[in-house]
């Protein structure tokens, strides 16, 4: 490269530099005492990191003894920032847990300042979302030492005057404002254009750092000249990233050399840190921080905004032509849909899903991981483009589904919204998918996901009509909302008949149930559904007997006892109707649940019923009606009841496997029947809880453990949600993995 293009590429970096200081620089900010008092001498530096929100180390808010600066009434102090200050307090110190959070609590040299004006706007810095490891190209920054400077007139903090470089050579150790010592973002030493007359304006100096490296300890850096007195507490800027990698932590009194907090020590901020009378974040206050920071940034790029270039702008200048994928545009807007979803419900989860995509297994990362955030900055491997870009895709998808499985079944505005943002996210990633190699979207296509239940489903083959019954079957995880995954299938020209599908699935479900539980999580059951054609009501899974373990020599087990056993109706799928659905609704709206028994009175002979009146009682059954049969539902009059509750858009009824035919009048233990059924839907709570209350109820009619329910042994509920559909017969279930 000849003299002029290497000058050329020097003025580009100071350039693209420029603008990140100048950022860095309106975003950092000086702690002293309260606005009013007699002490005006800086205690030290801070960093603004999300709306109404200050950033500095703990020892910086006390004096030399230890002990609390003094403040004002209510603990206020004051914060420099914008040509004035700003009335401030502490809420949150990591250094200080609270006694009752015991050893394990998280300590560092960090705490969070909440600024008491609310309607104050600033800007914020950008912090990393990866650990530093070596610094090549960093500075650090410090507040204002008195109120007006770094103001709009010269240029806000360590930026210099509009239009000036901020880097300037350093002639006595100290310098001015825009100091610079060591290799600066040109990469060479002195004052880069020139010699320029000396500011007059006493404020924020920034000095270049020299080298970098995390250890125990933390971040230590070197520079050229000591770090000025009352930098503590200020940012530590990575250019080459252009983001915030450390809080100035303190400098070695002989020599160049500073500490800085790394900022992923933030991750251990708790509720415990929250100071005394201080109004915190929640339950979650560093979710919750980052999660406001993201959204700020995003925010910030809006259409039609008229705050001028960004802290974005700024690192999307540096890294322009560097060829990555995954650049900071996409981190941008991953960063702010990750920052709308709620926190993972375990840190471990993070972890695993990060380690599913780096294919490390089960062995814990080096850095600790609390949220989705977390977890992508962790993906930063030095890898080639390609496979960056594949590993963040990768990574979301995974989010976005376990996201969605946590709320799957939640009912309520606040879930459905957090299904709203789960499906942005997964519209983001596949967006960015495109460009992946065919292999490669077959792989991250399927995202190990937490099963609900495993569908069982008996499919039958018409031929001539007199013709022996024939089946194919087949078995299916679901996920909820119509979505499965086949995961079993027996399908031949010629079938086979009923008893010998089941005992074709029987000899398979116990396996499969137990994986299912696994992939379910800790102590989960799912649930068993069967789906049968008409003909078949009479089906009693819920004494089915599977295998207990995956033994090759397992004892059997009735399924019923121990896990919840549906009925579902094969001839209901994708295409929902309309009173289906109604029906459905209605029932989830009741505020109790009745059964609607059939026929209507005890005695009437099923035989000389009116098909007319049965149609016109389910027609105009209220919202919370059930219907109830004690006939036998494999032929006669219990079969046609049962049809008709179907067409008339009932999702839900309860009857006996073996219930009496049409020849006999119902006895005793009909009335028995329906007096439990009535007694069950009573205290129900609403149709969601049924399935599990008749899994109670079986586990006591198993057991003789309750005087008056051996009449639900053979309990059949048949529980058809229309919102969630058995899966197509025709047609490929989505892709989920099996695992």
């Amino acid at each position: 490269m000849a003299t002029s293009e290497r000058r050329a590429a020097g003025r580009d970096d100071r350039a693209r530099h420029t603008q990140l200081l100048d950022h860095a620089g309106r975003t950092t900010v000086g702690l002293r005492a309260a606005p009013g008092g007699a002490t005006v001498r800086l205690w030290g530096s801070g960093v603004l990191v999300a709306p109404g929100w200050v950033l500095t180390c703990a020892h910086v808010l006390a004096a030399s003894d230890g002990r609390r600066r003094d403040t004002g009434p209510d603990g206020v102090f004051g914060v420099t920032y914008g040509g004035g200050v700003l009335p401030a307090r502490l809420a949150y110190d990591l250094s200080r847990p609270r006694p009752d959070a015991g050893p394990a609590a998280a300590r560092a040299d960090l705490a969070l300042v909440r600024l008491l004006d609310p309607v104050t706007e600033h800007p914020c810095a950008w912090l990393s979302d990866q650990p530093a490891t070596l610094l090549e190209d960093a500075y650090i920054f410090r507040g204002h030492d008195q109120p007006g400077a770094g103001t709009e007139e010269d240029g806000g903090g360590g930026a210099g005057p509009r239009g000036a470089d901020p880097v300037r050579d350093v002639r006595d150790g100290r310098g001015p404002r825009g100091v610079r010592t060591g290799a600066g973002p040109g990469g060479r030493r002195g004052a880069p254009g020139g010699p320029r007359a000396p500011l007059t304006t006493p404020v924020d100096p920034f000095i270049a750092v020299r080298f970098g490296a995390r250890d125990a300890r933390g971040l230590q850096f070197g520079s050229d000249v000591r770090v000025t007195p009352g930098a503590s507490g200020g940012p530590l800027l990575d250019c080459d990233r252009g983001e915030v990698v450390g809080i100035v932590k303190g400098r070695h009194q002989q020599d160049h050399v500073g500490l800085a907090v790394p900022v992923t020590a933030l991750r251990g901020l708790g509720p415990e840190h929250l100071a005394e009378g201080a109004e915190g974040l929640g339950p979650d206050p560093y979710h919750a921080l980052m999660s406001a920071h993201d959204r700020w940034h995003w925010a910030g790029q809006g259409l039609g905004s008229t705050a001028g270039p960004t802290w974005f702008d700024a690192q999307h200048a540096i890294m322009a032509g560097r060829g990555r994928l995954w650049g900071v545009q996409e981190r941008l807007q991953a960063l702010d849909l990750l920052a709308r979803l709620p926190a993972p419900r375990d840190p471990l989860v993070v972890e695993a899903a990060v380690g599913e995509v780096l294919e490390r297994g089960e062995r814990p990362g080096a850095w600790l991981l609390r949220t989705w955030r977390d977890g992508h900055g962790a993906l930063y491997q030095g890898s080639d483009p390609y496979t960056e870009l594949r590993a963040f895709v990768h990574y979301l998808r995974i989010v976005a589904q376990l996201t969605a499985d946590e709320v799957r079944d939640v009912p309520g505005d606040e879930a459905a919204g957090v299904r709203e943002q789960a499906a942005r996210l997964t519209e983001f990633v596949q967006a960015k998918a495109v460009v992946l190699q065919p292999q490669d979207r077959r792989r991250i296509g399927p995202v190990r996901r937490r099963p609900r239940s495993v569908l069982v489903e008996f499919e039958p083959l018409f031929y001539d009509e007199g013709g022996p019954e024939l089946f194919n079957w087949s078995v299916s995880e679901g996920y909820g909302r119509g979505q499965w995954l086949r995961v079993d299938v027996q399908e031949t020209a010629g079938g086979v008949p009923f008893e010998q599908a089941r005992e074709q699935v029987l000899r398979r479900l116990g396996g499969r149930l137990l994986r299912a539980d696994g992939d379910a999580g800790p102590g989960a059951r799912v649930r068993l559904e069967v789906a049968v054609p008409e003909g078949r009501w009479d089906t009693a899974a819920g004494q089915w007997e599977v295998a207990a373990s995956p033994r090759r020599t397992a004892r059997l087990r009735p399924v019923g006892p121990g896990r919840a056993v549906i009925l579902r109706d094969q001839g209901r799928r994708e295409q929902v109707d309309p009173a289906w659905l109604r029906r459905w609704q209605g029932l989830a709206a009741a505020r109790e649940l009745h059964a609607l028994r059939l026929p209507p009175r005890p005695g009437t002979d099923a035989r000389s019923g009116s098909a007319e009146a049965i149609w016109r009682l389910l027609e105009t059954a209220g919202e919370g009606a059930l219907p109830a049969l004690c006939h036998a539902v494999a032929d006669g009059f219990g079969r046609d009841a049962v049809g008709v509750a179907l067409d008339t858009g009932f999702p839900a009824g309860l009857w006996p496997a073996h219930g009496h035919g049409e020849e006999q009048d119902c006895d005793a233990g009909c009335e028995e029947f329906h007096r439990g059924v009535r007694e069950l839907l009573q205290g129900s709570g609403g149709v969601a809880r049924l399935p599990e209350l008749v899994r109670q109820l079986r586990a006591k009619a198993a057991e003789a453990a309750e005087e008056g329910t051996h009449w639900a042994r053979d309990l059949v509920l048949l529980y058809d949600d229309p919102e969630d559909p058995i899966p197509p017969l025709f047609a490929d279930c989505p892709q989920v993995s099996p695992r």
